[in-house]
């Protein structure tokens, strides 16, 4: 089968840096679906795990969105038959979705939103599940409509590709949502459920204070916390919480957070299936997401599509946008492998 891989990580100026590839067919454990890939998405981590791969003798193949048609299914499988399209973001422990066929847990997967392209489907996996986790299973709200009224949540980041569903969902449960981006995507914000837009260039304090806002009990980091910890420790809420999806490369200090009774929340969604923890929960979440799109009460942030094939130069091309901070949306890459 066709795929995109590389052997070492490297700046993508190499010719070397993505790859046309020949792959046999991926094993199906008992558990798998086997999935015709039909669309892609590119994320940060895609290019993060890139970067930091070491020269290997069989190629990488990364992809941690995907759409396609379910092609075979392991002994084990009950709930997903031949032919039906679903999505997923996967797992980092086994080859990716750029790929012309990859095999997948089939806990981890659901069926894609029925009034969705291929491409709106694929951009809404990796960044809906991490949205969903933080605010419902790490910030402990209720993933009900309108359940969290008189709530509070500041988005750093709020333009971003989790910053874009998370809002959504936030809205949906009630939530008053605040978030930054630059003046030239508030209108974005609000379209995603944003009723607070912030100038990441500015002070949050002031602008709160121009919303006659004085602290939020939730904040999201989707962006590296750290410049922001001096502000934010005057802004949250007693016994609030602070999550971030980002590492940073230094010790954090939470000391100020200390007498707000204020707790720290790390969101990383392949957690689960790097441990093999309550992996179903992850195809149950999806189904929720799917049914929300399919009511139309989430909209997907795809924002940039590439449908001409899926092949080394347009995974090239996608990835350089993500590397050079497409910072609205989702960057979709589409059609046949034809590499």
């Amino acid at each position: 089968m066709k795929a995109i891989g590389f052997y070492k990580g490297k700046s993508l100026e190499a010719s070397d840096s993505f790859l046309d590839v020949e792959l046999g067919m991926p094993q199906v454990l008992p558990n798998d679906v086997l999935v015709q890939i039909k669309a892609v998405s590119i994320n940060p981590i895609d290019v993060k795990l890139r970067q930091t791969t070491p020269e290997q003798t069989t190629p990488k193949i990364l992809g941690y969105d995907a759409v396609g048609i379910v092609t075979a299914v392991g002994s084990q499988v009950t709930n997903f038959v031949v032919n039906d399209r679903v999505y997923y973001a996967g797992s980092t422990k086994r080859n990716g979705s750029y790929a012309e066929f990859q095999a997948v847990d089939s806990r981890l997967i659901a069926r894609a939103p029925r009034n969705l392209s291929d491409a709106q489907a694929a951009a809404l996996p990796l960044t809906a599940l991490t949205a969903y986790e933080l605010l419902f299973e790490k910030f402990g709200l209720i993933p009900q409509a309108n359940a969290n009224q008189s709530q509070r949540l500041l988005i750093i980041n709020g333009a971003g590709g989790v910053g874009s569903i998370m809002s959504q969902l936030a809205n949906w449960s009630g939530l008053e949502v605040l978030a930054t981006s630059s003046p030239e995507n508030f209108y974005w914000l609000k379209e995603h459920g944003v009723t607070y837009p912030l100038d990441y260039h500015q002070e949050l304090q002031p602008a709160l204070d121009s919303y006659k806002i004085n602290r939020v009990g939730f904040i999201a980091a989707l962006y590296n916390v750290i410049p922001y910890l001096d502000q934010l420790k005057n802004l949250i809420e007693p016994f609030g919480h602070l999550g971030t999806i980002v590492g940073v490369n230094q010790d954090l200090p939470l000391t100020a957070f200390k007498d707000m009774s204020a707790s720290f929340d790390w969101e990383y969604m392949f957690t689960k299936s790097d441990y093999n923890f309550n992996l179903s929960s992850q195809g149950k979440i999806l189904e929720k997401i799917a049914h929300l799109a399919e009511t139309e009460l989430l909209v997907s942030t795809l924002t940039h599509e590439i449908s001409t094939g899926i092949n080394a130069h347009n995974i090239k091309q996608a990835t350089q946008l993500v590397e050079q901070g497409h910072t609205r949306g989702k960057v979709v890459v589409s059609g046949s492998f034809n590499g």
